[in-house]
Formats: structure tokens, C-alpha cells, sequence
């Protein structure tokens, strides 16, 4: 079986920094397991590496859809895949817990055809209906797809009315020998480095991101976006907007630790020291690979 490395955990743990460190050292390429940073122009508010910060280290699936297309699970899956098969020290690296499991894990998706008669049906409601239907049918692809994007919006219900991502047919049988690395630190450590994190990508201009995102008509309904766009609209203060990103994020981070603990049966590192865990994980790495 095809080795993997997965690096994965909850948000602002300090999964980018240990993973270069450790992709040099096994010359290693790195898969973006975030369903975010594959977006063009979403880059502040989803913590995207920057070309200067990858050190040589080759990264996949960043930057190669444009915001109003649509990219689930299921065009993840299939990526992850091929490129796990053409890479010879494959890293995945990311916290949207899900999305790895699919591309690690016998998952498998149905892709139903366009509905033309359910596009028919649909034809007199306005794109304000058909986003509240897609939302109340399948709130995570909602969440990547522009509410006037009528033609995505339709094919995303057509999708979530035959088989949203909660019923897809799933065995929790490994397809690859992966070594599954968590990395955690002690949650008032996390949750400081979270606010920290939200305050330096205001200073690095995520408001005017997201400024400039909506004036080309894309308000994406994600973690950051979601308030500041509240904030231009005028239905909060740019405070309000701030304490709500931190505390959201807070709160996904919780849901990760549980997704990632409970769903990955990885092994757990408590990422404090950062000098002493970068040892051990080099140290256990090697082991993996020579097995």
C-alpha cells in the first residue's frame, strides 16, 4: 500500500510550520487538505501559505478553482487521489476533517445527472429561494457557492436531493498505509493563538479582502468572510464582527479536536515545544517510512 503522511488539527495549532520542516526533511510534497485555501483570492482569511513561507516545499490543490465555482468532497476525493498516486512522498496536510477522511478511506460518491426537470420546476424561484433551499438541503456545499450563482446553486440541490455528503456510502476501511499525526496544545494555549491569528490577518488586510472579493459579486458564506461581509452590510460593528470570528473560530477548533480524535484515530503530538515534538516526529516518520 502507497505510504502517507497526514498532518492534520484544528486551526492555528501551528500545522503549516511543522509540516514544511518536515516535508524538507523527507522530501516530501504537500496536498492542501483545507476546502478553503483551493480557492483564487481567498487567501487572508483562510490562512493560505505564502509562496515565500513554502521554502521549495512543492504544494497541491492552492489556489486552482476560481470562488464562484463549485468544489466538494467528491472532486477532493478524486484529486487527493491521483496525486497520492503520482507523488512519491505524498503529505496531506489541513483540518477539514471530512475532506481527508473521503480521500484516505473507502468513500464512495454518487454523481447523479442534471435534473432538467427538476430545473424546470425551479425556473420562477428567485435566487434568494433556491439558496435558502440549497441551505436547508445541504449547508456545507452552501457554504461554497455565491448565492447568485444560479446555475451551481441548482446542480448543488439536484446533488444534496439525490445524496448529500452525510448519507454518502462510506466503510471504514484504509486505502493507504497512513501515518495520521494530530496535533494538539492545551485549549487556553489554542484559543489565544486563535485571537492573535484573527487580529494579524486584520493587519494584513483581510477587510479590504473581503472588500474586494464583494465588489466582484463573491460574499462566501465561510468562517471570516461570513462576518466581515455582516459588518460592510451594516447589520454589525467591525467589533462585533471581530469578537464573532474569534469566537467561531474558537468554536471550529473544538469541533476539529473531536472530528480528528473520534473519526482519524490519529496520534496525538502536543505541539508546546515545538523543538522537542519536530524531533520525535522526524524520529517516528522515519520509522513509518522504513516499515
Amino acid at each position: 500500500m502507497k505510504k502517507v503522511v497526514v498532518i492534520c488539527g484544528p486551526t492555528a495549532v501551528g500545522k503549516t510550520g511543522l509540516s514544511i520542516e518536515l516535508a524538507k526533511k523527507f522530501n516530501a510534497e504537500i496536498i492542501s487538505g483545507d476546502s478553503v485555501q483551493v480557492y483564487k483570492g481567498l487567501d487572508i482569511g483562510s490562512a493560505k501559505i505564502k509562496p515565500i513561507e513554502t521554502k521549495g516545499v512543492r504544494h497541491h490543490l492552492i489556489d486552482v478553482y476560481e470562488p464562484n465555482q463549485l468544489y466538494d468532497v467528491s472532486t477532493f476525493q478524486k484529486e487527493v487521489r491521483q496525486l497520492i498516486h503520482t507523488i512519491d512522498h505524498p503529505f496531506i496536510v489541513g483540518g477539514t476533517g471530512l475532506y481527508i477522511k473521503a480521500a484516505l478511506f473507502n468513500y464512495e460518491f454518487d454523481s447523479p445527472k442534471r435534473d432538467i426537470d427538476l430545473e424546470k420546476a425551479l425556473s420562477e424561484w428567485t435566487n434568494e429561494a433556491l439558496y435558502k433551499r440549497l441551505v436547508s438541503l445541504d449547508e456545507q456545499a452552501s457554504k461554497q457557492i455565491h448565492p447568485n450563482n444560479r446555475r451551481r446553486v441548482l446542480r448543488a440541490i439536484s446533488m444534496a436531493q439525490h445524496q448529500k455528503r452525510s448519507s454518502l456510502n462510506k466503510k471504514d476501511e484504509l486505502l493507504y498505509d497512513a501515518y495520521i499525526i494530530y496535533l494538539s496544545m492545551p485549549r487556553e494555549t489554542l484559543y489565544e493563538r486563535i485571537n492573535q491569528r484573527v487580529d494579524i490577518m486584520l493587519d494584513d488586510g483581510f477587510l479590504q479582502e473581503v472588500k474586494t472579493l464583494k465588489k466582484r459579486g463573491i460574499t462566501p458564506n465561510i468562517l471570516g468572510y461570513r462576518e466581515l461581509n455582516q459588518y460592510i452590510d451594516g447589520q454589525i460593528t467591525l467589533d462585533e464582527a471581530i469578537a464573532l470570528i474569534k469566537q467561531n473560530t474558537r468554536h471550529l477548533a473544538k469541533r476539529q479536536e473531536t472530528w480528528f480524535k473520534n473519526q482519524m484515530h490519529a496520534h496525538v503530538y502536543d505541539v508546546s515545544d515545538k523543538k522537542d515534538v519536530l524531533d520525535q516526529l522526524i524520529k517516528d516518520i522515519k520509522a513509518f517510512y522504513e516499515d
